[in-house]
């Protein structure tokens, strides 16, 4: 049965207990750049085990996963936060298809919506992402209408539950050329990150960029770029490292922790240091992890390969 409170009501509620998590958090975890587990360090472990075993092994946040969250509930999802004393950093934007269909079918998922995100900011969090299709059947400058149009939208609701959303650009070669999976043509849309940025800039002042190093270096994006993009833009980052290979034979499943392959991280970590980033850095070797790896030593595998990149480049 429906609780009887308002959804005004429990906005207000959400967004006061959000901010009491907020000014509870560990100084590590609220100040500067800080480690958070990435699911795909953890396959398999997902949920609240998930955000323990960030905790136990010292990370400053855990990308957390919504689905279990939400049947928890906000009381109790509050409260495990509270209790290990990380940040709940990151969930993936919880609407499905919002490039698809047409206004009918997209306007009544805003309610949704809504009431989704007072949930997230209730948490503590303040950050959804969502992944851009690096290719699309339509021409470009038409489905760069249709997302704008669309972003204008979510971002308005997010918005009022002071979240803002992070866009993951694909740089491989692969992933933006060649026919859909039905065999239609398709044209390449945006994959790097001065073109997000843009777009971002849009659609809307709490849109802004996951900036995927593994990307990053595979879109041919550059240092000049990540200078030239404001902070408040970079919602989130994704980190790994790559091994050299001729553009066409790049795949995502191929990744290498940081430190183990040619991308210049520090480099990288540098230049969000100097246009003033603070805020998570998550590891996601895609690719990485043998699967007879137990997920606490994979996941301590990616916290230390990480801060040692970090310590290296002066930002932890």
């Amino acid at each position: 049965m429906r609780s009887s409170m308002t959804r005004r009501t429990f906005l207000e509620t959400a967004s006061c207990a959000g901010a009491l998590l907020l000014a509870a958090r560990p100084a590590h975890a609220a100040d500067g750049m800080f480690v958070s587990l990435n699911g795909s360090l953890t396959p398999g472990v997902g949920g609240a085990d998930k955000a323990r075993l960030a905790a136990k092994l010292g990370y400053g946040g855990v990308d957390w996963d919504f689905g279990p969250a939400r049947k928890a509930g906000l009381e109790e999802t509050r409260a495990l936060f509270a209790e290990l004393k990380i940040r709940p950093t990151i969930i993936n934007l919880p609407l499905q298809g919002p490039f698809a269909g047409d206004d009918a079918e997209f306007t009544p998922k805003l309610t949704q919506l809504a009431d989704d995100a007072a949930f997230v900011s209730g948490v503590g969090c303040d950050k959804m992402m969502l992944v851009l299709t690096p290719a699309w059947p339509r021409p470009k400058q038409e489905q760069r209408a249709l997302v704008v149009t669309r972003l204008k939208a979510i971002g308005e609701v997010l918005r009022k539950s002071n979240i803002r959303l992070g866009l993951e650009f694909l740089g491989p070669l692969y992933m933006r050329t060649g026919p859909g999976r039905g065999g239609e043509p398709r044209e390449p849309f945006i994959f790097t990150l001065s073109e997000t940025v843009a777009l971002a800039r849009d659609s809307g002042p709490n849109i802004g960029v996951i900036l995927d190093v593994w990307h990053w270096h595979h879109s041919g994006s550059t240092i000049p770029d990540i200078l030239a993009t404001d902070k408040s833009r970079i919602v989130h980052v994704h980190i790994s490292d790559a091994k050299a290979a001729p553009p066409e034979e790049v795949r995502d499943n191929q990744r290498h922790m940081p430190g183990e392959g040619i991308i210049d991280l520090v480099a990288f970590l540098q230049a969000l240091k100097k246009i003033g980033y603070q805020d998570g850095i998550s590891p996601e070797p895609l690719g990485r992890i043998p699967k007879e790896m137990p997920p606490e030593e994979s996941a301590k595998l990616g916290l230390d390969t990480t801060l040692a990149v970090m310590k290296k480049a002066g930002v932890a």
